[in-house]
């Protein structure tokens, strides 16, 4: 099964064969299938319950599907859950951070947890908090920085390591759309060194940001597709109005 997985998913980030979720008589994920192109940027789109965040977590080898298999970054997540967690980024609703830690502690702290040396850690922290504009911020405790500024760091931590794959929990939930347009412009930064970006959202807006979307209601991936080519095919203005067709439809 691992090699006919493997070869499937030759090529591909991600790779996700009728994965499915139930808890007790509940089913979150419903038989999904898709796969995510290397250096990608994959919109995982729906309303708030859809199923997205129980998707993710299991991708990132954190909850054990039903059934069904995925490959991330050339894993078995089923198999190889710890290998998966190594070779990803992840960016949860709640960004992920110490606020009780300085910033340069936070990067420190995660880097380490993903087993980057100690001359390599002190080298990017650098690097890091020059590209931020942070090098100011570098002792400040995090739980005092602006919203915009903590959802920068909490990216750049997520992405420390060079990941091939990084994860996304709505990330620009309760943010203005100008800090939203910003956070942007770093995956597309991230996606241009190649790094593979999977994003959960609620903004229909967003969608037109990413290379392709699949839309979910109820569990079960209603339609996946560029944005342009949804749009035409539901002869739609915008995402929000594709989505309206496919909830009503």
């Amino acid at each position: 099964m691992r090699n006919t997985l493997a070869r499937s998913a030759q090529h591909l980030s991600i790779y996700v064969e009728n994965l499915t979720k139930r808890f007790g008589s509940f089913t979150a994920v419903d038989n999904i299938t898709f796969s995510v192109e290397r250096g990608e940027i994959f919109g995982f789109l729906g309303a708030n319950g859809a199923g997205k965040t129980t998707a993710m977590r299991m991708l990132c080898g954190l909850s054990k599907p039903t059934s069904g298999s995925c490959v991330v970054a050339g894993y078995d997540v089923s198999r190889e859950p710890e290998k998966v967690k190594q070779s990803i980024g992840y960016m949860s609703q709640k960004f992920s951070l110490y606020e009780d830690l300085k910033v340069w502690e936070n990067i420190r702290l995660f880097a380490g947890i993903y087993g980057m040396g100690e001359k390599l850690i002190a080298s990017k922290t650098e690097q890091t908090l020059a590209h931020l504009g942070f090098e100011a911020e570098r002792n400040t405790l995090v739980k005092a920085l602006p919203l915009g500024w903590k959802q920068k760091l909490a990216f750049s931590v997520a992405i420390f390591h060079e990941p091939e794959v990084v994860f996304l929990d709505e990330p620009t939930g309760g943010v203005d759309p100008a800090t939203r347009r910003r956070f942007w412009e770093m995956i597309y930064q991230a996606a241009e060194r190649g790094v593979t970006v999977f994003v959960t959202t609620h903004y229909m807006d967003e969608a037109e940001y990413c290379n392709r979307v699949s839309i979910m209601v109820d569990g079960r991936i209603e339609a996946l597709d560029a944005p342009k080519n949804l749009r035409q095919r539901f002869g739609a203005s915008g995402m929000d109005a594709v989505f309206q067709r496919i909830v009503e439809k």
